[in-house]
């Protein structure tokens, strides 16, 4: 594939969905274009606005909170891990809301209680807690929800 069409079909990506320059990056090496080639296409890409990481980010932390459900060292991690700068990720995890962190976590761990089949108060604790930490919660967080929810069973 060359240069301008290269250009053409990354940009018409990008104009679909929101992209980071990662993931930009590993198609067009998929696309066999040379190393040079693909840093002037997501340089053009940038400048034309097809690809803003902080955008992007904001997008990808309202994505994952939403409908996957993670928590926000999770999806610290996988922004860090696309090369997102800190303070994109900072500002992106900022625009969750505290009542709506809570109350996420606290449904998910009220449908995780209904799951543990164990009625041991000790293992239902740690089952509810491994859960939360899986989906990228912090321990802060978790434990005054896990005491609340153990004290109502």
């Amino acid at each position: 594939m060359d240069y301008k069409t290269a250009l053409h079909k990354a940009s018409s990506l990008c104009s679909r969905q929101e992209y980071c320059r990662s993931d930009i990056r590993k198609k067009l090496e998929k696309w066999d274009i040379q190393p040079e080639q693909s840093e002037k296409i997501l340089a053009e890409l940038v400048k034309e606005q097809f690809i803003d990481e902080s955008r992007f980010a904001s997008f990808y932390v309202r994505d994952k909170f939403r409908f996957n459900r993670w928590g926000r060292q999770k999806i610290r991690w996988q922004l860090k891990q696309k090369g997102i700068s800190d303070d994109d990720v900072n500002s992106a995890l900022n625009q969750i809301d505290e009542n709506d962190y809570r109350q996420t976590l606290k449904n998910l761990m009220k449908e995780k209680l209904r799951q543990v089949k164990d009625r041991e108060p000790f293992k239902q604790k740690a089952a509810l807690i491994r859960n939360a930490v899986s989906k990228g919660y912090e321990y802060e967080e978790i434990i005054p929800i896990v005491e609340q929810l153990l004290l109502k069973n």
